[in-house]
């Protein structure tokens, strides 16, 4: 016979969500929890809190919205990378290509 926690367990783990679902539910919830703190008019230092946290996590939120719900840990953290070295790039050639674009608006 099996003892209750080994029934429990396979289903237990069948509801479990993957890393990168549980990841992208709690992003959520600091995004609304920093868009209360930002919203709130009391207490500035909670202010001062609310706007980076919302900055951070919705740069979060942007790279594990391109990762899939199911993925695991280490695949996350894999895409993640990824993800980041893509924005990384772009931010890079932005700043690289700002200036000779406003160089040559100007016919310099």
């Amino acid at each position: 016979m099996m003892t209750r926690s080994e029934q429990a367990s396979p289903a237990a783990q069948s509801r479990r969500l993957p890393f990168a679902a549980r990841v992208q539910g709690i992003l959520i919830v600091v995004m609304v929890v920093a868009l209360a703190l930002i919203a709130q008019q009391a207490n500035k230092l909670l202010y001062q809190i609310g706007l980076p946290v919302l900055v951070v996590a919705a740069f979060l939120q942007i790279a594990f919205g391109n990762i899939p719900p199911s993925a695991g840990f280490w695949r996350s953290l894999k895409l993640l990378a990824i993800t980041w070295l893509i924005v990384a790039g772009v931010f890079a050639l932005g700043i690289e290509l700002a200036p000779r674009l406003i160089a040559a608006s100007r016919g310099g």
